[in-house]
Formats: C-alpha cells, structure tokens, sequence
C-alpha cells in the first residue's frame, strides 16, 4: 500500500515487536491483585522492558537520534518521543486503557507515529502528509475526526492535573458544563488515536510530556483535526513546539475548535 512507507512499516513493527510481551503481562495482572507488592513490582518490571525494547528496536531504524521518554527533559529538535505505557495506572489496575506511544520527532516536526494498545489489539498510525489510519487484518481504516459542529451533545475527554488540583477541577468543570458529557480515560494516546477516529470530538491535556503527546498529535492532524496549545493567542496557526513547551493542548475536529476554546476565556 503506497500510503504505508518502509520508513512508517518498520515503525510500527518496531513498537509491535517491543510490546510483545505487554499482551500476556497484562493477562497476568489480574491474578495479582491480592498482592500489592508483587503488582507493583510487576508493572515496574513491565514498564523497564517495553522500554528497553523500544530504545533496542528504534535504534535499528535511527541510531543517531535520542529517546526520550517522561522521565526525560528534551533538549534536541531531533529525536525519539516514546510513552512504553501510557495510562499506566490503568494497566496496573487491569483496565484496557492504555498504550504503547512512539513518535519520530525532526527539526521539531512530528514524522511518524504509532499508537499500540495490545489489550484491543488496535494499532493506529500515522505519517506526515499521507492520513492517519487504524491497522486492519486486510485493508487498513482511514481515520477522520467526527463532524459534530457544536458542544452540547459533544463528547470530551481529559486527563487530570494532580499537581494543580484546583485549575483542573475549574477547566474540567467547564468543559462538563458546556458540554454535559466529559470522559477522564487515564492514557493521553488512547484518546486522541479515538479523537482521530471520530470515537471523541475534542480532547483537553493538561500538563503532560511530549513523549504521551506527540504520537497522538500527529494521528489527529493526518486526521483532518486541530490542535494547539491550550494558551495560545492566534488558532489560525499550529505550533507544535509551543504545544510541547506549554505541556497543555486542545485537540478537536475544526467545527469545535473555536468553541473548545472559548470555554478557556
């Protein structure tokens, strides 16, 4: 498929091929629960190894390029942004909602993205330029955001900023307001691959990093979709480095984007 580039098959087998395992840990889960200990322990372990898979498979397509992950502060224009678990809470607690999130970043332009939950086994990925798109056993599912044209009857999603309690509980207040129907998933990717699906209208990420971002962002772009930094002045441009430095973005399809923004003001 001439939308599918060597570059973009190799990325997505990459991620795949490093989450392998996440698949059957995430079975396991469930049968830990009555210790905490070991749970933690487990994630933990989970965690480290999707995480040193990713850096051991990306470096064979981009051994000059960083990887940066949450831990990580950037401090290049050229590099790796991974997620290995996105939504980890949920995943230590045996809820689907998460993800394995990967991006490649240059010259602060996101390339490609994959986005991989293995407990539904839906991988979304995207590439500059050539659409956004859900992997299908035989033809691929092209992504495009909904249509909906107003907030009320919208749907919503969020996350939540624990370091600034009383700022979130304002903006998620106003969205549910406005909106009347908000939904807090726990994993950053998940919801803006279902944003680019059309399954979400908008969504609100409150201080997050660049590596539970930008795989997202570019799947809601090559969607047909809007985004920009929750505190930016002129919505006529998208400025992906102002996003990644502000840590808060609005995501939405165009007919919503001047409307979410509105709630803010």
């Amino acid at each position: 498929m001439s939308y599918v580039s060597p570059l973009l098959t190799a990325f997505v087998n990459a991620v795949k091929k490093s989450a392998s395992s996440l698949d059957r840990d995430f079975c396991e889960l469930e049968q830990l629960q009555n210790s905490i200990k070991s749970n933690k322990n487990f994630v933990f372990n989970s965690y480290s190894r999707i995480e040193k898979n990713l850096k051991i498979e990306l470096a064979k397509i981009r051994a000059d390029l960083p990887i940066f992950t949450s831990s990580d502060k950037v401090s290049c224009s050229s590099y790796f942004a991974v997620s290995p678990i996105d939504g980890i809470a949920n995943f230590a607690h045996g809820n689907p909602n998460f993800a394995v999130c990967a991006a490649l970043v240059e010259n602060d332009v996101i390339i490609c993205s994959v986005v991989y939950n293995p407990s539904r086994d839906e991988t979304f990925f995207a590439e500059k330029g050539k659409g956004a798109y859900k992997e299908g056993y035989r033809n691929h599912e092209r992504l495009r955001v909904s249509a909906t044209k107003e907030l009320n009857g919208s749907l919503i999603s969020s996350n939540f900023d624990s370091e600034n309690i009383v700022n979130s509980t304002k903006i998620l207040t106003s969205i549910n307001a406005k909106t009347g129907d908000l939904r807090i998933s726990g994993s950053i990717g998940q919801d803006l691959a279902y944003l680019a699906g059309g399954k979400l209208d908008a969504f609100v990420c409150l201080n997050s990093h660049i590596s539970s971002m930008a795989a997202g962002i570019l799947l809601v772009k090559e969607a047909g979709g809007s985004v920009r930094a929750i505190d930016q002045k002129d919505i006529r441009v998208e400025d992906i480095k102002q996003i990644f430095a502000s840590q808060n973005l609005v995501a939405s399809n165009f007919n919503l984007s001047q409307k979410v923004f509105e709630i803010f003001k």
